[in-house]
């Protein structure tokens, strides 16, 4: 793992800030601390100091990649999802005020709509309409975790797959981070949840969370499945929050005119078992309001709904146990890349 060195030296001032920045991506790529401008507020954008973010694969991926949506080098700052209190506010703003507390994910890659810095620094700059206020009973480390996976959830199961009370949702990736939250919307909206897991305590976790059934993919076939909670007749609605292989065995899970949800189709399908079914596919890209700028209140929307959900103990975010800094970004990220940890990687600007 590799430790955070400052690579400027100069001392903050009100127009500077610190940042844990990337000046090139790629296998080798690492955060430097460095100095840089503090963003300046401007219509319609509320300057957030920043308290804690979480990690995606979104982030990671894009730490070691790089991508078209990627932002700009050199001193690239990363990571979408934010939690802090509102500093300063711009022009047309009505719905915050300066001492706010918020969450969202807003930023971390470039689009149509422009370079959006992300939130591994003092303060970051954001498009109100990215943005809600936080939910009152979770701290900022806990609210830092739920904007990115609340939001590709609230839009498979709801905007897309619309599921209802009558339905038997299967969530690939139960415990996983848009799986823990979508198990938890699914059941909150009435519906049979069955959940896959690797293992035994990820099953507990996943019972714990609202599933009323869960499957040890790796012990039992589809097939067998399918027989076991649906007397062979299939699932409603397969949410697939892993992707690969996982997609196929999702569309083999599906009933006869059931709905299929992705978050990760990146590889080449047989659709046969698609056209055989007859079955609905929902592909959901949740970054792209933030990358066109097109549409981007709906995701206000669903965090504010979020956060009445949490605030009324119906969901809650699932959290790593070990807690970072933003000085530890390369320790986080190496964590993410081993897989040897449960819920969300969570940071603190400390």
């Amino acid at each position: 793992m590799k430790t955070i060195t400052e690579s400027n030296a100069a001392t903050n001032t009100k127009s500077s800030m610190t940042a844990y920045v990337i000046n090139a991506y790629g296998e080798h790529a690492t955060f430097v601390q460095e100095t840089v401008t503090k963003p300046s507020v401007v219509a319609g954008h509320v300057l957030i100091e920043v308290k804690a973010t979480s990690l995606n694969p979104a982030d990671h991926k894009i730490l070691k990649t790089g991508s078209g949506i990627s932002p700009q080098l050199p001193s690239a700052i990363l990571h979408g999802d934010v939690a802090g209190v509102v500093a300063e506010v711009g022009g047309g703003v009505t719905e915050f005020a300066v001492g706010d507390e918020v969450y969202g994910c807003a930023g971390g890659f470039q689009g149509v709509a422009g370079n959006l810095p992300g939130a591994l620094a003092d303060y970051m700059l954001v498009d109100t309409d990215l943005i809600a206020h936080k939910p009152k009973t979770l701290n900022f480390a806990e609210a830092a975790a739920l904007p990115l996976v609340s939001i590709a959830a609230w839009e498979g199961l709801f905007s897309r797959a619309a599921i209802s009370s009558n339905d038997t949702v299967l969530i690939h990736g139960g415990t996983g981070g848009v799986g823990h939250i979508a198990l938890q919307l699914a059941k909150q909206h009435g519906a049979r949840v069955v959940a896959t897991v690797s293992t035994q305590s990820k099953a507990d976790i996943a019972i714990a969370l609202g599933a009323d059934e869960t499957v040890l993919y790796r012990d039992e076939a589809v097939e067998n499945y399918v027989q076991r909670l649906t007397n062979g007749n299939g699932f409603d609605v397969v949410f697939d929050t892993v992707g690969g292989e996982s997609l196929d065995k999702s569309l083999q899970a599906a009933a006869i005119g059931g709905q299929v949800v992705g978050i990760m189709a990146k590889e080449q399908h047989d659709l046969l078992p698609m056209h055989l079914k007859g079955l609905s596919l929902h592909i959901v890209m949740m970054l792209l309001p933030m990358l066109t700028g097109k549409n981007r209140v709906f995701h206000q929307h669903i965090l504010r709904e979020v956060a009445q959900l949490v605030d009324e103990k119906k969901i809650r975010p699932l959290l790593h146990e070990q807690r970072f800094t933003f000085s530890q970004a390369n320790e986080a990220h190496a964590l993410y890349a081993s897989g040897q940890y449960s819920g969300k990687i969570v940071l603190e600007n400390k």
